[in-house]
């Protein structure tokens, strides 16, 4: 693969200035509230733009155009993106309220306020175990691309990416995150932007002999209303129910969002960046598969050897930037790759050490901790997780995956998530139900949820659901037949007491 000078230079300074903006933008930390939630004072347009940015990484810069693009591929993965805009009306009118009750750090306090502390500690590790573990491999994707613009060692291109990304999320907190967040996502859809014009000035034959190789190749199906559980494609009823119990989970109960929605300057703010953010994402995700469809009709029509026939569907796009972009562009559309990464990666970063100090460390804590301590703790945790991640990058490079990245990514998110829902509904919806039952319950719906994805031909999407109706089923029912914790804890709340 050939990358000229100019676009490696572009490349360069992008990322140089992402930490000095995001040094310059987070400076004068002083309290936990600045380094964790931005001084719970930015406007909603910023955090709908960093809601975005934070869910499209590079494994939708990259790995959504090779679903179109692969052999039989159409745009019914599209359907998710519509149970994304319901399940995020769902978390308005369910989970926000209970959120802006009181001035919270991270969403797992609202099951200590409901169950007890246990319950609280045991979710923020669940959470901090799978959100890093994905995020590792969102690394890893974008270290490949990294690796084949400057020709660098694969681990060499995993540490240089984390390293940038741990300095400006340390120092910088949820300040610098979110709004290096809103630079990016108009990085990023820039690039995106000028790639597809390029494919589509570039394919002979131009729009025109893309529309029609499309239409034969039925490459523009959307919907599939089949009502089956285990088919091994993308939905109607897939999409919109999975989709929203996906988004339910990942956006309403993963403190990597509900992080965003307590920066906001009111629960106002945080519902309008939320809900115009479905739409944004449903846009996002058409333009991205449509940029595949792009890249297969381009790629089957000129002459030479075609990275189709590789099966590396995750690598068609970046092959295409790299070897046919016009110089300059190749090199901002790059930098759109990274911007994707890195707006996710420094989410997850500060968001898992908010968890850690608010719901691990603190509450073990026998004396109050001055401001001073935890902003050092927070930092502290911050660089803590990015080695931890950039570990476990370097990890998947020597291993190998052979399965696209975004249905790996997509498959911890409801998997892990999904009996954490459960727990939430539980804590909105069942009064009745006190913390011992809601653990086991939790217990039973992972196991179950377990049986399910080994035992099963059942569909991904599908996960979130299973798991959080298990939990909730479960709970209920040792409630009701065992009495567990009858006349126990607080009477008002249900918590420890």
């Amino acid at each position: 693969m050939n990358i000229h000078l100019l676009d490696v230079t572009i490349v360069i300074v992008y990322l140089v200035a992402v930490l000095v903006f995001g040094l310059w933008v987070g400076r004068d930390q002083r309290t936990s509230t600045d380094y964790f939630l931005g001084g719970r004072s930015l406007p909603w347009g910023i955090l709908l733009l960093s809601i975005v940015a934070t869910e499209t990484s590079t494994v939708t810069f990259l790995s959504l155009p090779g679903i179109p693009a692969a052999l039989n591929g159409n745009l019914t993965f599209l359907q998710i993106a519509m149970g994304y805009i319901v399940g995020r009306l769902l978390i308005i009118y369910v989970l926000l309220p209970i959120y802006f009750r009181k001035e919270t750090f991270t969403a797992y306090e609202v099951l200590e306020s409901r169950f007890g502390k246990l319950s609280r500690r045991l979710t923020s590790i669940l959470f901090l175990f799978t959100r890093n573990l994905s995020d590792a491999l969102r690394l890893f994707l974008t270290a490949l691309v990294l690796q084949i613009v400057l020709g660098l060692d694969l681990t060499v291109s995993v540490i240089l990416l984390g390293l940038i990304t741990i300095i400006y999320t340390l120092v910088g907190g949820a300040k610098s995150v979110i709004w290096n967040d809103s630079i990016q996502f108009i990085i990023y859809m820039l690039g995106a932007g000028a790639a597809f014009t390029i494919i589509i000035l570039n394919t002979p034959g131009g729009l025109q002999n893309l529309l029609q190789f499309a239409t034969e190749t039925d490459k523009l199906h959307l919907f599939d209303f089949d009502f089956s559980l285990t088919k091994p494609s993308m939905t109607f009823w897939s999409g919109l129910v999975g989709g929203a119990f996906l988004t339910a989970a990942t956006h309403g109960t993963d403190q990597l969002m509900v992080q965003r929605y307590l920066s906001a300057k009111n629960q106002r703010d945080a519902s309008l960046g939320l809900a115009f953010s479905g739409v944004i994402v449903f846009l996002q995700f058409a333009i991205f598969l449509l940029i595949g469809i792009a890249l297969a009709g381009f790629f089957t029509q000129i002459p030479g050897p075609s990275p189709l026939t590789s099966g590396k569907g995750d690598q068609l796009f970046a092959y295409f930037i790299v070897n046919y972009m016009p110089i300059g562009l190749a090199g901002l559309t790059l930098a759109a790759v990274f911007a994707a990464a890195m707006s996710t990666l420094s989410s997850s970063l500060n968001s898992s050490a908010t968890a850690l100090i608010n719901d691990v460390w603190l509450p073990l804590c026998k004396a109050e901790v001055s401001q001073h301590n935890q902003l050092c703790a927070g930092r502290m945790a911050t660089a803590g997780f990015g080695v931890v991640q950039v570990a476990i990058a370097i990890l998947v490079g020597v291993i190998g995956t052979t399965e696209s990245t975004v249905f790996n990514v997509l498959k911890i998110a409801g998997f892990a998530t999904g009996p954490v829902l459960g727990l939430f509904l539980l804590a909105v919806s069942a009064s009745r139900v006190k913390q011992p039952a809601a653990l086991l319950g939790f217990v039973a719906g992972v196991a179950g949820l377990s049986a399910v994805a080994v035992g099963t031909d059942f569909y991904w999407p599908w996960y979130a659901a299973v798991g959080a109706l298990l939990t909730w089923l479960a709970a209920w029912s040792i409630q009701l037949l065992l009495g567990i914790g009858e006349g126990s804890g607080n009477p008002q709340t249900g918590a420890d007491t």
